[in-house]
């Protein structure tokens, strides 16, 4: 039904205003009585198998909704009838910040994919905690962190700490984001040097602190060999607690979408189904190179059942959404489920 009869008419508009939209539709129907309960019935699928122990914290499944979505923790009651097994908020930062100009988010349906160069627009980490302190459902939550753009990447660790404090209560696990494409400079924190000062500087942070929540870092695709080795030291020698495989790409190969059409839309992260392979691939490199123990979320081009195994095959302890959850509606969450042994 959704794909037939809801998504084609969404698509008819703007995709962020549709974004808005469906939030607005989602809060005002799970507040009708017995809502709630019943998109739980017909989206959740609750079995033991499915539960996942990862860096110290029980899931209930290994479904995540990815950082994204819900930005400001606006739904994080709501979403969870869909059927996830945790939820990622963020990117936040820690001032408020309205992020790029618009247009800044692009559908491309022959690729089943997305372009966005959203820029961290948020309401900042005190709003978002604030919110998640009066939330009634106990999914995991993360929490995506990220430094406001006009912080000078010398200063990026005050804003990530400032971030890991005000979310310290409300959060299961934090995600250090330094690859998004979408923020000026803030890819230079991925490489070496800065990065392992970066995340030295955060694991201490945590340890000094009475809160100690597990840290991951989320990593670009775009990462060549030579860069990824990198990042697989610093992981290891850092004691960092998971990565999160991958963002999104500033690669434009092989699209079906005109390349004038492409060119149209300008820069920004591009998500869906081109990003699969690339991430998969990321994601076996790192369960290579890191053994068997050391967690990995999966996330970029699940669109189906088959993407979600093939993640998991290749290493991934728990997948997330993002586009999938767009084109294919909340159902793919159950239908995931169903193809777990």
């Amino acid at each position: 039904m959704y794909r037939k009869f809801i998504r084609p008419f969404l698509f008819l508009f703007d995709p962020e205003s549709v974004h808005h939209f469906t939030f607005s539709t989602i809060r005002l129907a799970l507040r009708i009585p017995l809502a709630a309960w019943i998109a739980g019935k017909i989206f959740k699928r609750v079995n033991p198998r499915f539960e996942r122990t990862i860096f110290g914290l029980k899931f209930s499944n290994p479904v995540g909704l990815a950082a994204g979505f819900d930005k400001d923790a606006l739904l994080v009651d709501e979403l969870q009838q869909f059927g996830f097994g945790f939820i990622e908020i963020g990117t936040v930062t820690p001032k408020p910040q309205p992020g790029n100009p618009k247009p800044r988010l692009f559908r491309l349906p022959k690729d089943s994919a997305l372009i966005n160069r959203m820029g961290f627009n948020n309401q900042g980490a005190e709003a978002a905690a604030a919110r998640l302190k009066k939330r009634s459902s106990h999914i995991i939550i993360g929490g995506n962190i990220g430094k406001n753009k006009d912080t000078p990447n010398e200063l990026a660790v005050e804003d990530y700490k400032k971030c890991m404090l005000a979310l310290a209560d409300v959060v299961d696990y934090f995600v250090v984001n330094v690859s998004s494409p979408n923020t000026p400079g803030l890819r230079e924190l991925q490489v070496k040097e800065p990065l392992k000062n970066l995340l030295l500087s955060l694991k201490e942070y945590s340890e000094k602190s009475n809160w100690k929540k597990p840290i991951l870092l989320k990593i670009a695709p775009d990462l060549n060999q030579h860069q990824l080795m990198d990042v697989i030291t610093i992981l290891k020698e850092t004691n960092l607690d998971g990565v999160i495989a991958t963002n999104t790409t500033i690669s434009r190969d092989g699209l079906r979408t005109q390349q004038n059409d492409v060119a149209k839309i300008g820069v920004g992260g591009l998500s869906g189904k081109p990003l699969s392979n690339r991430s998969t691939e990321i994601i076996r490199i790192l369960r290579e190179k890191l053994g068997p123990d050391f967690p990995i979320i999966g996330v970029g081009g699940i669109m189906t059942p088959q993407d979600a195994v093939e993640k998991l095959n290749a290493g991934a302890n728990l997948i997330q959404l993002y586009t999938g959850f767009i084109y294919e509606g909340p159902g793919i969450v159950k239908r995931i489920l169903s193809k777990l042994h």
